[in-house]
C-alpha cells in the first residue's frame, strides 16, 4: 500500500524560511535609509511652502508677517511642525526670508 503525502517537509519549511529571511536581511536596511530620504525631503518641501506663503502674505498684507505661528494662525499655512512633530519651522533671528528648522521642545 502506497501512503499519500500531504503537506510539506520538514526540509521544504526550511528552505522557505531560509528565503524569506534573507529577503528581509537585504529589503529592511533599504527601507531605513528610504525613511531618512523622505524625510529630508518634506522637510526641504516645507520650507519652499513656508517662503512661499511669506511672499503672498506680503503681497496681501503690503509687509512681511511677524513669525511662522502667524501664517499658520492665519491661515497661510496648516502647521508649522514637519509630519513627526519634533522639529517645527522658524524665521531664522526673526528674517522672514531665512527659514529653517528647530527641534520641538515639547
Amino acid at each position: 500500500m502506497i501512503k499519500e503525502e500531504n503537506g510539506f517537509t520538514l526540509i521544504e519549511m526550511l528552505i522557505v524560511l531560509a528565503v524569506i529571511t534573507l529577503l528581509l536581511i537585504l529589503v529592511v536596511p533599504n527601507l531605513a535609509d528610504q525613511n531618512e530620504n523622505i524625510n529630508k525631503n518634506s522637510e526641504e518641501t516645507l520650507i519652499k511652502m513656508a517662503e512661499n506663503q511669506t511672499q503672498v502674505y506680503y503681497i496681501e498684507k503690503g509687509r512681511k508677517p511677524s513669525s511662522i505661528k502667524q501664517l499658520v494662525e492665519e491661515g497661510y499655512l496648516s502647521t508649522d511642525e514637519i509630519a513627526n512633530g519634533q522639529r517645527i519651522l522658524i524665521y531664522v533671528d526673526g528674517d522672514p526670508d531665512h527659514i529653517d528648522f528647530i527641534d520641538n521642545e515639547n
